[in-house]
């Protein structure tokens, strides 16, 4: 079913964003539910307040969702079972079937220190999740070896909402597959991704939603250092796929399969190469040069533009006016 996100929302909530534009709504990448406060859309690096009748409106005007929504929205997220959620409650996010995610606000309860739990939850950021097959297309030819015989340890940097995700998304779809290009014919490969926020795949029951190709595996949910180490113990793929690296371990993970023979495909968030230097776990796999290349995203306005570099970080290729669904994956 077309835009069967519709149904995450409480029914005067679900109203008014189904009366939008079709044309619009196609391109809404945010809903942000606020009790109190507007109703809001963000869609191309752009945003807008909704009304009860489905229209674009002032601040004034706007639908104010009230603590029934918030109650109701608890409810059709969690299944009508919140203790279900203790874990999303406590990382203060929750992704559903699909591969959307769902942030969370409230108030925070600690436990020894650290956050226990979210209660009087008050607000949701619904990020949607879409598959946009060849939107790897600039990209890919750049990933590989002269032969195509190989691919290329790369890093995905951009910004939160830029793409990454939806970038990773096809390019395993591609990887796997394998195809033609630049006049070389690129094998299929064993493609692993670590899902540990479910939205590379968006698996139901384990399943994936997505195309992510005939040749991939997926761990979902798994914790992304974990995940790297079980899938180099157990899955033996030609090329690992994981989303927001960040963490030491993630680091530590990642020069596993790099020590493996196998190609690492990682996507973080930042802006230049340069910024992700300063971080105590990827400042080192930068500094010893073990990315072969960086592909960097960045809006400007509703325009998304892509640049690679090599492992040098010279610039390879630019694409501007690129779509890549908005979405941080």
């Amino acid at each position: 079913m077309a835009n069967e996100w519709l149904q995450l929302f409480p029914e005067k909530v679900r109203a008014a964003l189904s009366r939008l534009p079709l044309q619009l709504l196609d391109r809404v990448e945010e809903i942000r539910l606020r009790e109190g406060r507007p109703l809001e859309i963000n869609y191309e690096g752009r945003y807008a307040f909704v009304n009860a009748a489905g229209g674009v409106a002032s601040e004034s005007e706007a639908y104010r969702p009230d603590r029934e929504d918030s109650h109701r929205m608890l409810d059709l997220i969690s299944n009508h079972s919140l203790y279900t959620m203790e874990e999303e409650l406590r990382k203060g996010f929750i992704t559903i079937p699909g591969g959307h995610r769902i942030g969370l606000a409230g108030r925070a309860v600690l436990s020894g220190g650290s956050v226990g739990h979210l209660r009087d939850i008050a607000g949701f950021n619904i990020r949607i999740a879409r598959e946009l097959p060849g939107v790897a297309d600039p990209v890919l030819p750049h990933l590989f070896d002269a032969g195509g015989r190989r691919v290329l340890h790369t890093l995905i940097i951009s910004p939160p909402q830029h793409g990454k995700t939806t970038l990773l998304r096809d390019l395993a779809r591609q990887i796997s597959c394998g195809g033609t290009g630049a006049g070389v014919r690129r094998p299929g490969f064993k493609v692993g991704i670590v899902d540990e926020r479910s939205e590379i795949a968006g698996c139901r029951r384990g399943v994936p939603a997505f195309d992510i190709g005939p040749r991939t595996d997926v761990l979902d949910g798994c914790p992304k250092a974990e995940g790297m180490m079980m899938m180099i113990r157990s899955l033996s793929p030609d090329v690992l796929i994981a989303d927001e690296i960040g963490r030491p371990e993630d680091a530590e993970a990642v020069m596993e399969a790099l020590h493996a023979g196998i190609t690492v495909l990682a996507a973080a968030h930042g802006r230049e190469a340069s910024e992700l230097g300063m971080r105590p776990g990827l400042g080192r796999l930068i500094e010893m040069g073990l990315f072969e290349r960086y592909v960097i995203l960045n809006r400007s306005g509703g325009e998304l533009s892509c640049r690679v570099l090599d492992g040098r970080k010279r610039p390879l290729h630019a694409v501007p006016g690129i779509r890549t669904g908005g979405r941080e994956a």
